[in-house]
């Protein structure tokens, strides 16, 4: 798979007309070696591969980094040892990912090369909007995985438990249950507090008649998952939140049934945002549909008003649509689906039907 990448990187590299390709971000890094370290950097030519660490990770390189890399520790600046590391290769240009390089950084390399560098956005990223069979995979595992932690907690929540308390316990049991971590800060939502779409937990007590929204999602051999579900406990609020649940819930089985290849972005966020502006509620739901996920809990493509981009075989993306009432409460279903051949598959299976959570059998 890494050598697949490394040829289909060469290929747009001599397509774009440059030497090389470096960088220092952690996820394209992770893409193009194996590597999972918080720190490194790559440098590819047409024919050498470099991996370069520093002293820390020098062991779990060895483990991680394919075989198709050259494993180089490094003393000092990182960044000066890539701009060497170019220098050595004799190249005239290099590109780089913008999105993904800070100006000092950028800085730091040029400073120890005399070559052209340039940069070209989406060189590595466009790439990873594919996802092979295996990096699908890793994501269905992700979400069984947090589906599941999910479902035990859900089910056993009670009256005067914390928002902060039932986002730890996600976290805790993320990573009792084999997760590297949790792919994002987990969000719990009681009550009113859940009109704020990315609110953070807080002490708010859970009570009857509280709308509950969570949003969550685990990193699991190195993929994210990412998933929203939205209940309410021990009586439904009023008669506002059926009518609302069932809106959000109608946007998003559109968007699931009409999502295909060669739609764009744009598309699928206008099938989704229809159903709720006709419900009436078009100003409550002020962010995009969804967003890819991979490596990055956010990737490319966005799937928003403003997405240009076309969807492909391959893509694995979000569809999230939402409904945020101050003072009442916010619903949002969110699911993780991948664009084949002829439409799109749900990567996540668990219930979305109104239910009331706290209720005795």
């Amino acid at each position: 798979m890494i050598a697949s990448r490394l040829t289909h990187l060469r290929d747009r590299m001599q397509s774009a007309g440059v030497e090389a390709f470096f960088s220092v971000h952690p996820p394209a890094n992770q893409y193009l070696t194996g590597f999972c370290g918080s720190t490194s950097a790559v440098v590819v030519t047409g024919n050498r591969a470099v991996f370069l660490c520093d002293f820390r990770y020098a062991e779990q390189a060895k483990d991680q980094v394919a075989p198709e890399f050259e494993v180089t520790q490094t003393a000092g600046s990182l960044l000066r040892r890539t701009g060497e590391c170019l220098a050595e290769c004799g190249v005239a240009n290099a590109a780089y990912e913008p999105d993904a390089l800070r100006v000092s950084e950028l800085n730091a390399v040029a400073a120890a090369v005399h070559a052209d560098l340039r940069a070209m956005p989406g060189l590595v990223g466009g790439m990873r909007q594919i996802k092979t069979s295996e990096e699908v995979e890793a994501i269905r595992k992700a979400l069984t995985l947090a589906a599941g932690v999910h479902d035990d907690i859900v089910q056993a929540l009670v009256p005067g438990v914390t928002e902060r308390e039932v986002a730890a316990r996600f976290e805790y049991e993320f990573k009792r249950r084999g997760a590297s971590a949790a792919a994002f800060d987990t969000i719990v939502l009681f009550g009113a507090h859940s009109s704020l779409p990315h609110g953070q937990a807080t002490d708010r007590a859970l009570a009857p008649g509280d709308a509950v929204l969570v949003d969550f999602g685990c990193r699991l051999g190195g993929y994210c998952s990412d998933l929203t579900r939205t209940y309410c406990f021990g009586r439904i609020p009023g008669a506002w939140f059926e009518r609302v649940y069932e809106v959000v819930l109608d946007s998003q089985m559109a968007a699931l049934k009409a999502a295909k290849p060669g739609m764009t972005c744009r598309e699928l966020d206008a099938v989704a945002r229809s159903i709720i502006q006709e419900a009436g509620y078009g100003e409550r739901f002020g962010h995009g549909l969804g967003h890819g996920v991979g490596i990055e809990i956010h990737e490319a493509p966005r799937v928003n008003a403003e997405g240009d981009a076309v969807l492909a075989p391959g893509m694995v993306v979000t569809l999230e649509p939402g409904i945020y009432l101050p003072g009442q409460g916010g619903i949002r279903i969110e699911d993780v689906i991948v664009i084949t051949d002829s439409g799109c598959e749900a990567l996540s299976a668990t219930p979305k039907e109104l239910k009331i959570l706290g209720l005795k059998a």
